[in-house]
C-alpha cells in the first residue's frame, strides 16, 4: 500500500484549519496543522513533507515569508497558497516567492484536493525516471530532478518552472500560444493565470541570461518561443 502523503497546512483560522485537516485526513492524507507562520517554519525544519498549503495572512510570520524560508531549505516541494484576496499583487508576489499555485477563499474542498493531487502525482516517478537531459546552448536541463546546470553552477527549479521550460523546449520550433501553456501547465487560461505565467517566464529568462544565444521571445498577444541560436 502506498504510504500516506504528508501535508503541512498552515492556517490561523481554527475553523477552516480543522475542516481542511479533517477532510484531507478522511481522504487518506497525513496532515500537520500549524496556526501561525513561525510554528509552520519550525515544524517544516523538523519533519519531511510532500506538499505545503499556506495561508497568506498569518500571524508572527506571513505566508510569503514562510514560503521563502521553505524554499531556502527545499527547492522542489510544491507550495500552494490560500488567499482571501483576489488582488493581482498578492498572486504575483506568491509566485515570486516560489509558490506553485494558489486558491482563493472561499473554495471547495474538491477543488483544493484536485489541485493538490496534480502536484503530488508529478512528484511520483514514472516514465520520468528515465527522462533525458535537454541541452539548451551552454545549459543542461534535467527536468526530472528540476535542475538547470551550466559549467559548475546549478539552479534548482520549482516544478512549475521546470514544466514551463520543458514545454517551451519541446515546442521550440514554433510559437507556443499563451493559452496552450496555461491549459497544459495550469489547467485553465484565465486572465489572472496569464499574468502569473508572465512571472514564470521572467524568472526563466533570468536563469538563462548567462547564455546570450538563448532567448524566450515574446510574440505580443500570441505567445512565446524558445530560441537557441
Amino acid at each position: 500500500m502506498e504510504s500516506q502523503k504528508k501535508i503541512l497546512l498552515v492556517e490561523d483560522d481554527p475553523n477552516l484549519g480543522f475542516v481542511i485537516k479533517d477532510s484531507l485526513s478522511v481522504k487518506g492524507y497525513d496532515v500537520t496543522l500549524c496556526k501561525d507562520g513561525s510554528e509552520g517554519e519550525s515544524v517544516f525544519k523538523e519533519r519531511a513533507f510532500n506538499l505545503c498549503i499556506l495561508d497568506v495572512m498569518l500571524p508572527k510570520k506571513d505566508g510569503f515569508s514562510l514560503a521563502r524560508s521553505i524554499r531556502e531549505r527545499n527547492k522542489e516541494i510544491p507550495i500552494l497558497f490560500l488567499t482571501a484576496k483576489a488582488m493581482m499583487e498578492d498572486k504575483l508576489t506568491g509566485f515570486q516567492t516560489g509558490a506553485d499555485d494558489y486558491i482563493i477563499k472561499p473554495f471547495s474542498l474538491d477543488e483544493l484536493i484536485c489541485r493538490m493531487e496534480v502536484f503530488l502525482r508529478r512528484t511520483v516517478p514514472a516514465e520520468a525516471v528515465n527522462e533525458k537531459i535537454y541541452h539548451l546552448g551552454g545549459y543542461e536541463f534535467d527536468p526530472h530532478n528540476l535542475v538547470l546546470r551550466k559549467n559548475d553552477s546549478e539552479k534548482t527549479l520549482t516544478q512549475k518552472e521546470a514544466e514551463v521550460l520543458k514545454l517551451l523546449y519541446k515546442n521550440r520550433d514554433r510559437v507556443l500560444k499563451r493559452e496552450e501553456i496555461l491549459t497544459q501547465i495550469w489547467g485553465n487560461d484565465d486572465y489572472f493565470m496569464g499574468r502569473s505565467m508572465d512571472v514564470f517566464i521572467s524568472k526563466l529568462r533570468k536563469y538563462l541570461k548567462d547564455d546570450p544565444a538563448i532567448q524566450i521571445v515574446n510574440y505580443h498577444g500570441v505567445g512565446f518561443r524558445l530560441e537557441v541560436r
